[in-house]
């Protein structure tokens, strides 16, 4: 019973901090739209240190699309692709730089159409897939990466 209260209440916390750092980005119009740069992405590096991480960043990000004004489908698709990235991360945990690949992948994959055809912007899916990706790589992979070494520095274990 209290390994669950332990991981609830991590992924509780996971999730606070994500809608916290997605509204920061979106402070600066940086959180949806064609070139995005969501801070938060970089919790996903927290998917290689807990399981609830993976709940966490996912009821983080159906929240933080909510509040900011997403439309349905990229509220349910963007936290599809954010629970796809958060489980693989766990699953490729013993393998950090290799983690914090799927969920550049699978933002970079899922989020274009979705701002091609439910949001109707000027561009192509390529290039959507473009912007995404490097919005991801800088933050998930980057920053999420920084985030890492910070943890196992300071005696985190994965």
């Amino acid at each position: 019973m209290e390994k669950n209260t332990q991981h609830l209440t991590e992924g509780a916390v996971i999730a606070a901090l994500y809608v916290v750092l997605t509204l920061a980005s979106n402070a600066f119009g940086l959180s949806s739209g064609v070139i995005q740069l969501r801070i938060s992405e970089a919790l996903y590096a927290l998917a290689i240190f807990t399981p609830s991480a993976v709940l966490g960043l996912f009821v983080g990000c159906i929240l933080s699309n909510i509040i900011v004004g997403s439309i349905l489908i990229d509220v349910i698709f963007g936290s599809i692709a954010t629970l796809i990235g958060a489980f693989f991360t766990y699953k490729l945990r013993n393998r950090p730089i290799l983690a914090l690949i799927p969920p550049i992948l699978s933002n970079a994959i899922i989020i274009p159409p979705i701002l091609k055809f439910a949001y109707g912007f000027e561009g192509s899916v390529w290039f959507f897939v473009l912007t995404v990706g490097i919005g991801e790589l800088l933050s998930c992979g980057v920053l999420g990466y920084l985030l890492y070494l910070s943890m196992k520095k300071y005696g985190f274990e994965a």
